[in-house]
């Protein structure tokens, strides 16, 4: 399990907005000096107050904190909102003794319902108390984040840089429903004791949530809370990181997105498998990509690997209305190494063994293959089931 990289500390606590008893639904991220912070967020129009806060603080060469709640998004509340993300700033001022305008805010839970002040000023106040720096710190803060997850979602990588040193990067992140391409009701933090750049952490996470965050999908809702969070205290590395040891840094921030991003549709609410698409052969990356999520929204494809059904005509029919000009006749399919649909023509196959392998597995593996280029991309999606339905259904009614 991840410990915390240098200069940081973190907590999580129960303050009573989650109605578990115990359920941490405080997280309280400090730095022991300023951290460079860079985010990426929601592209929804309706954006959280906390959203809208952080884009304005971000990047920077100085963020001391990140303090976030479950069970409230603080979400379409107008300005009362925005004075409430800015009070929770000023909170965490107050008890940790850094700067309010130092200080970044994820919010995540019920969609235009008043923030519950007096308990998350209480639960601010319990956290800066609490704040660690070991193995429970760490998974007390990522409990924190969390609504309808199943489990908290954490991940660490170790960078060789030169001279013989060692980076840290350790992350956590939410999600399980609202989940949709350029991200849904998720959040993500990544800490690093590496020593960047604002304007490179910027565009580093940038990159790296595109091939990782921007790729999955449980049910296509693009929500409206958002937010991944790069914080680099500057510890384990004597100077900002460049060259061959920026691209080190790279490789292993976006691995770690990567592995952070795959747990989420696998965690999807009521999923019971996770869904790989790869999409190969294309003119251009963002073509395939439009692909892979057309195919991934597809609740009949969706449905179809809930039933263990090698349904591949639902697959190229998904494709065919992406939007994307190919020529039918070169498009392949196979699911789980099952080659189904070549060149543009069924292909005999093995439907019972196939489904057998939809069944048996957690993870079910589709690879459309084209002929216009060489563009790929990957896209995670979960499955549609029954359970899916009922607990949106029965949600907040």
């Amino acid at each position: 399990m991840p410990l915390p990289p240098s200069g940081f500390r973190l907590s999580g606590v129960h303050c009573g907005i989650k109605t578990r008893a115990g359920a941490e639904d405080i997280a309280l991220i400090v730095s022991d000096g300023p951290s460079v912070a860079a985010g990426v967020y929601t592209q929804n129009l309706f954006r959280a107050a906390p959203v809208d806060l952080d884009r304005q603080r971000t990047p920077s060469p100085r963020i001391r904190a990140v303090v976030s709640n479950a069970g409230n998004a603080n979400a379409c509340t107008g300005e009362q909102g925005m004075r409430d993300a800015a009070q929770m700033t000023r909170l965490v001022s107050q008890s940790c003794g850094v700067d309010a305008e130092d200080v970044l805010v994820m919010s995540t839970g019920v969609i235009g319902e008043p923030m519950p002040m007096e308990k998350i000023a209480c639960g601010i106040a319990m956290a800066a108390n609490r704040l660690g720096t070991d193995e429970s710190a760490f998974l007390s803060a990522a409990r924190g984040l969390t609504t309808t997850d199943r489990s908290h979602k954490v991940v660490e990588r170790n960078v060789d840089v030169a001279g013989g040193r060692r980076v840290a990067i350790a992350g956590m992140a939410k999600g399980a429903g609202m989940i949709g391409p350029r991200m849904a009701t998720m959040l993500g933090v990544l800490l690093t004791d590496a020593a960047l750049e604002p304007d490179a952490a910027q565009s580093i996470l940038a990159e790296a949530v595109d091939e990782s965050f921007n790729a999955i999908s449980v049910e296509g809702h693009t929500s409206t809370n958002d937010t991944v969070l790069l914080l680099a205290s500057g510890h384990g590395s004597d100077r900002p990181l460049a060259g061959a040891d920026l691209d080190a840094f790279r490789e292993g921030l976006a691995s770690a997105c990567v592995e952070l991003a795959k747990m989420i549709p696998d965690d999807g609410e009521g999923a019971t498998h996770l869904i790989a698409i790869d999409v190969r052969g294309c003119r251009t990356r963002e073509d395939a990509k439009k692909i892979a999520r057309t195919v991934a929204a597809s609740p009949l494809v969706k449905c179809a690997i809930t039933g263990g059904g090698p349904y591949w005509g639902r697959i190229v029919s998904a494709a065919g209305y992406a939007g994307v000009p190919f020529d039918p006749s070169g498009v392949s399919v196979s699911i789980n190494g099952f080659a189904m649909f070549e060149s543009g023509q069924p292909k005999p196959f093995d439907s019972a063994a196939a489904s057998r392998s939809i069944r048996s597995e957690r993870e079910t593996r589709i690879t459309l293959t084209f002929r216009e280029g060489s563009a790929a991309t990957r896209f995670w999606t979960s499955d549609l089931t029954v359970a899916y339905v009922t607990f949106n259904a029965d949600y907040k009614t």
